[in-house]
């Protein structure tokens, strides 16, 4: 399969400023996502020295791991430049953070983590499924390589629908709840509004979505155990496994 092109459209200042102005927000149960993620985390780490949050966005998902471990050393990656200022603005100076601008698509990615890998944990948010089936198994062997033995790694995924009843659902869920988010914004935005907006989006044609299960078998078949779907929404999915002792 040749490589997607359209996951650099969040290059694009405009995108990554609609993204974390109207969408990321938005995003239905993200509360209880994150306590899902610091559960696991809790469960199988006894301490975190440092972590990878790959394609930070605005690095909500690392700040979170910050709750709990503050004297971590966290590492935020992504490659629009808007978003790793955005991350930078949103955790801040008084935690031990590096942030690197670069684009885990391409296979040379894990070298520019030469001087902070390996890591404890890594996380993902919304970022991987904008790649090829192809290249979302290289980058799980890639994040497996620079896992510690013992390391955790999550993925917070937008994941392909088993139906179009699934598909369906998804969709409505994520309208209403961008309808709700921009109520305090933009009240007079109508919830026809937004549903237009919603299918009609710059990064649309960027998904490559796959099922959870698919992608939970490839992390077992390249090593990780204690592979699950630690939750699930119909497009919604959390997934991930450690890398053995």
């Amino acid at each position: 399969m040749s490589e997607n092109q359209d996951y650099k459209v969040w290059q694009k200042a405009e995108v990554s400023q609609a993204f974390l102005t109207g969408v990321r927000g938005a995003i239905p149960l993200a509360k209880e996502q994150i306590e899902i993620i610091l559960r696991l985390i809790n469960l199988t780490q006894s301490k975190v020295n440092n972590f990878l949050d790959l394609g930070c966005g605005d690095g909500v998902l690392g700040k979170a791991i910050y709750q709990d471990y503050p004297d971590a050393t966290g590492c935020f990656l992504d490659l629009s430049d808007d978003m790793i200022q955005a991350a930078q603005d949103n955790i801040g100076i008084q935690y031990k953070s590096n942030f690197i601008t670069q684009n885990f698509g391409e296979n040379n990615w894990i070298n520019s983590l030469s001087e902070d890998a390996p890591f404890d944990v890594i996380v993902s948010g919304f970022a991987i499924h904008h790649q090829p089936d192809k290249r979302k198994q290289e980058i799980y062997q890639e994040i497996y390589q620079i896992l510690k033995p013992g390391g955790l790694f999550l993925n917070l995924e937008h994941i392909a629908s088993h139906s179009k009843l699934g598909e369906k659902a998804f969709d409505e869920l994520f309208v209403d709840s961008l309808y709700a988010f921009h109520q305090d914004k933009e009240p007079h935005k109508s919830r026809e509004e937004i549903d237009k907006q919603y299918y009609s989006r710059a990064d649309k044609t960027a998904n490559i979505l796959t099922l959870v299960e698919t992608q939970c078998e490839w992390l077992r078949n390249i090593g990780f155990v204690d592979v699950d779907c630690f939750m699930k929404i119909f497009e919604i999915g959390l997934f991930g496994g450690i890398r053995p002792n």
